[in-house]
């Protein structure tokens, strides 16, 4: 296994993410609800991530979406303590979209705010009875999909999320898009299809988002999913910032 993947300290992971241009990143939210981050993960890092799927020691539960009515596919959700990679890049990207969050509730009327270290808001999700990671591991064959959904799992719910692609589309597979949905007031849903490389992550909204009108701000409602396999396999990383009951 990658000793960099094995072993990163947090500093890594806050200086990989720190990175990226987080002013523009924001401003793409504010605009559409979802930004990229390009080559978050190196290709390598994505091979050891995805080759984690069969050693059940690192997960604690195992979910076959068709029996739930959540699509075709399967996915795992990884138990504590988190690869360090994992824990250091979940905490390093949940600081740089904090002021976002904030924003948004503020531009929604929500008087919530989330403090700036994600320890601190794992501590309110514990106290509220959520404790169970939610970071996943999925993996698509060919003829699988992930039905539009939102990844709420209590009463707490951060308001943004990312995902990270760690196979190589046209090489892993085909098909398998991204996909996002915004169901706005009086108004017809708009979709959008989220293109990524093999070590890209997005960042997208889990559930509303505030978008401006005419007369202020109103909330829109978001759902995301994977369209149909084509052929090959699809391995995609979820980090979801909150956990769950």
């Amino acid at each position: 296994m990658n000793t960099h993947f094995q072993n990163p300290t947090s500093a890594d992971a806050a200086s990989r993410v720190a990175a990226y241009d987080w002013p523009a990143l924001r401003a793409e939210l504010d605009l559409h609800g979802a930004a990229i981050l390009p080559r978050l993960l190196t290709p390598e890092e994505c091979a050891d991530i995805a080759a984690l799927y069969p050693d059940e020691s690192y997960f604690r539960s195992h979910i076959i979406m068709a029996r739930h009515g959540f699509g075709r596919g399967e996915y795992r959700y990884f138990r504590y303590p988190l690869p360090s990679l994992l824990s250091g890049l979940r905490g390093a990207l949940y600081a740089q979209l904090v002021p976002t969050a904030n924003a948004w509730n503020e531009r929604m009327g929500d008087e919530t705010r989330y403090p700036t270290d994600h320890a601190e808001y794992l501590e309110f999700c514990h106290k509220a009875g959520q404790t169970r990671p939610t970071p996943l591991l999925l993996q698509y064959v060919e003829g699988d999909f992930n039905a539009l959904h939102q990844d709420l799992y209590g009463d707490l719910a951060f308001p943004l999320q990312v995902a990270v692609l760690l196979s190589d589309p046209g090489r892993d597979f085909t098909g398998g898009e991204f996909v996002l949905t915004e169901q706005r007031p009086r108004m017809q849903s708009r979709a959008e299809v989220v293109p990524l490389r093999q070590g890209d992550a997005v960042a997208f909204a889990v559930h509303n988002r505030p978008v401006r009108g005419s007369k202020g701000y109103y909330r829109v409602n978001l759902r995301h999913g994977v369209s149909r396999l084509r052929s090959g396999k699809r391995h995609t990383l979820g980090l979801i910032f909150h956990d769950a009951k």
